[in-house]
């Protein structure tokens, strides 16, 4: 988690938010980039193990996430206790909430409500205001043969 921080803070004081602007913190905090460029930016990274990515959506807005814990499906495909599965994410998360609301972002943070959109995207999911921006942890499984993870991501509030 400490590279997520040190990255959540470097991504903290860019404004605005831009693919190029991130993938320049990314490549200074010597995160390595893994290939996969959009209009001419990097957008997918790895540090120790974590995997970070930029995406920019249709309407502007970019959205920094890392998955800071993978659980993949088993070889069929699919998890034979998907329940176990959810409860380590869950646990997962726990271990690493303490590692943000502590870190020297915890004085900028303010806890945000859920929307019903987080209730029916994430298993267990924790949001912060940062500024202008929202900061969500959370445990993800986005498809039944996907992997379950736990997420960490930063991405403006207010969509242009």
């Amino acid at each position: 988690m400490a590279a997520v921080i040190a990255m959540l803070e470097q991504l903290r004081g860019l404004t605005p938010l831009t693919a190029e602007g991130a993938a320049a913190r990314f490549s200074a905090q010597e995160w390595t980039p893994r290939g996969k460029p959009r209009d001419g930016v990097e957008t997918s990274w790895d540090k120790d193990g974590v995997r970070g990515w930029i995406q920019t959506f249709g309407d502007g807005v970019v959205c920094v996430s890392f998955a800071v814990w993978i659980r993949d499906v088993d070889e069929s495909g699919y998890f034979d206790d998907v329940d176990a599965v959810y409860e380590q994410g869950e646990q997962a998360l726990a271990g690493f909430l303490p590692e943000i609301e502590e870190s020297p972002l915890a004085g900028h943070l303010v806890e945000a409500e859920q929307t019903a959109a987080d209730k029916d995207e994430f298993i267990k999911v924790k949001k912060w205001a940062l500024g202008g921006r929202i900061l969500t942890a959370g445990v993800i499984q986005q498809d039944a043969d996907l992997p379950v993870m736990v997420v960490v991501a930063l991405e403006e509030s207010n969509p242009a």
